[in-house]
């Protein structure tokens, strides 16, 4: 029993580290002027991924852990500055259209970005024979709910911000994408 409870103890801090991107972009999404319908299915598809990535991870196995493990950091961190360039440029475009409206593919290219470190954990949780539907559930959960709690936080900031909130928040999107990709 007392292996099962550090277990579940483990699991459940590994799932909050990996689901602070789903809250850091939550937060800067918040703030595109969402309805709380699109939050709802924004912070339920990332759950989703989360669950499909280690997952996914958990049945590649051990051969592929040490490539995809630098990979999926270097992917993870490019789209994330992609998305928040982008997200800066429409901030200062006058039309004040956003493209980057996280709906259709965009909600998909959010929610696969923010779960790409799930699939690496995945791997090496495959390799130590952790038990599969813990994993799925700590992980899902933990970041379906910090992805509601930066997305419903991030719509309070934008309106204190205005229109600078998705610059704002392009911003929190780039830091976040160089971290990744900058070896500290």
């Amino acid at each position: 029993m007392a292996a099962t409870v550090g277990e579940l103890i483990t699991l459940l801090l590994m799932a909050f580290a990996l689901s602070m991107d789903a809250f850091s972009v939550g937060l800067s999404m918040g703030m595109l002027s969402l309805t709380k319908r699109q939050i709802f299915k924004i912070g339920l598809t990332i759950g989703i991924f989360h669950v499909l990535m280690p997952l996914l991870g958990i049945a590649v196995g051990s051969f592929l852990s040490h490539q995809f493990g630098a990979i999926a950091g270097y992917i993870g961190g490019t789209l994330l500055v992609l998305m928040g360039i982008q997200m800066i440029r429409s901030g200062f475009e006058q039309d004040g259209g956003s493209m980057m409206a996280p709906i259709g593919k965009g909600l998909f290219l959010f929610a696969f970005s923010v779960s790409l470190d799930s699939f690496s954990v995945g791997l090496t949780l495959g390799i130590y024979g952790a038990r599969t539907l813990v994993v799925l559930v700590c992980f899902g959960a933990a970041s379906a709910i910090l992805a509601w709690a930066g997305l419903l936080i991030g719509r309070k900031v934008q309106g204190i911000l205005g229109s600078y909130g998705e610059v704002l928040g392009g911003t929190i999107l780039l830091v976040l994408g160089i971290k990744l990709l900058l070896p500290i």
